[in-house]
């Protein structure tokens, strides 16, 4: 079932090609028809919104499986909610068999678009930005598919989030590719989810670049994310989250950071120009976060990471951190690096064998020169090393996802 344009949506575009704005109320119009569609929405719908920017004052939501929402282009169709004044989100789905694509979300009060709970679902070309730029009181994610599966994420955009840009949580069998993030806290993030390929991405100006997190006190852990072929640059870009939140103690100048996440394979991406390290692989004690007394279930240690085969630039220059400030001085000197990979040194001491973390368990490097710095996180920095022979090991390839939906396709 096809749903035409908007008569309403025709007429503004008359007004605006012949110079005239469209009257405020028009948008008001606009804002009750669409969510009128919405509301009326059945599998097989299709609703179109043509060019044009289009200002609304309270929050979208659809609950129909099987719909998909088309405008004419993430720089052409503009949903704005500069002044919103009911609702968090720009748009919030919980339904499955949803596509969204070719449109824009601008300044919404919370989440832009947030989908919860459904499956097959695709999101392509979709913009989401604050264009006041980086600022706290920004709303927290642009793209936030939540407790789904099979997800697609293809040639997305997103700017400006006071957390994550592109952020999937709690999800089974995601794809994000040939995206890009700039200017938020976190560029992209995946947390707490089975089965993720990162891939074809660009994160750029963010705080942190490409985030792998798992929490506690969550519905599953997270295991099995590949990122790769991607291009992490320049992300260092001062901490604008909110003060308590998880992504606030991510340090500007992080590219790629494992937290608490097990087996996790970054390979084939170039990574450089990042003032604490190109990658940082974590534990949950190193975060700041609360305590895991109501968490007892949850591992809070990274374990299987495979790093390899990346092109790393310079980095580790000036940790946003003052031990590794202090560290990075003491070690290699007023004008020297860290390595490019530093590690917190948590481990979990029950899981050793003979002293040794058995080899699924490990943090593994095969990156040429590139180096690990082992911090010593659990004795206060006294011990550290840049040993890299209980890292010198290789990890089984993970599988690539394939998405279920014949509509997305994962490529590999």
């Amino acid at each position: 079932m096809r749903i035409a344009p908007f008569p309403l949506l025709a007429l503004s575009i008359l007004l605006a090609a012949c110079g005239e704005a469209p009257a405020p109320e028009a948008n008001l119009d606009f804002q009750k028809e669409l969510q009128g569609r919405l509301i009326k929405a059945k599998a097989g719908t299709v609703i179109e919104i043509p060019a044009g920017t289009y200002h609304l004052d309270r929050s979208l939501s659809l609950k129909a499986s099987g719909v998909t929402l088309r405008g004419a282009g993430m720089d052409k169709t503009i949903l704005s909610f500069k002044g919103q004044k009911s609702g968090a989100e720009g748009l919030l789905v919980d339904a499955s068999d949803f596509t969204i694509e070719d449109i824009a979300f601008e300044d919404t009060k919370g989440d832009s678009l947030k989908i919860v709970g459904g499956k097959n679902i695709i999101i392509r070309r979709v913009r989401t930005e604050w264009t006041n730029g980086p600022a706290t009181e920004n709303g927290a994610y642009g793209i936030y598919p939540v407790q789904t599966e099979n997800t697609l994420i293809d040639g997305a955009v997103a700017i400006g989030a006071s957390d994550a840009g592109i952020y999937v949580g709690q999800s089974r069998n995601v794809v994000v590719r040939n995206s890009r993030a700039e200017r938020n806290v976190a560029g992209i993030e995946i947390e707490n989810t089975i089965g993720a390929d990162v891939y074809d991405n660009v994160a750029t100006g963010n705080t942190g670049g490409i985030l792998v997190f798992n929490m506690p006190n969550l519905q599953q852990p997270g295991r099995a994310t590949r990122v790769y072929r991607n291009r992490v640059q320049g992300n260092n870009h001062d901490n604008f989250g909110h003060k308590g939140t998880p992504v606030a103690s991510v340090p500007a100048g992080s590219g790629v950071v494992i937290n608490s996440n097990d087996e996790v394979e970054v390979f084939d991406n170039d990574i450089g120009e990042h003032r604490t390290a190109n990658v940082i692989v974590s534990s949950y004690f190193s975060t700041g976060y609360t305590d895991l007394s109501t968490a007892e279930t949850f591992d809070p240690y990274p374990e299987g990471i495979f790093i390899h085969g990346n092109r790393f630039g310079p980095g580790g220059d000036s940790p946003d951190n003052l031990e590794l400030k202090a560290l990075k001085i003491t070690q290699y000197g007023l004008n020297g690096r860290l390595p490019d990979i530093l590690w917190d040194g948590y481990f979990d001491p029950k899981k050793l064998v003979g002293g040794k973390l058995p080899a699924n368990l490990a943090i593994c490097v095969d990156n040429g020169a590139a180096g690990l710095i082992n911090v010593d996180g659990p004795n206060g920095y006294k011990n550290i090393s840049t040993d890299m022979a209980p890292h010198a090991c290789t990890l089984p390839r993970l599988p690539a996802i394939e998405l279920v939906s014949a509509q997305a396709p994962a490529g590999t």
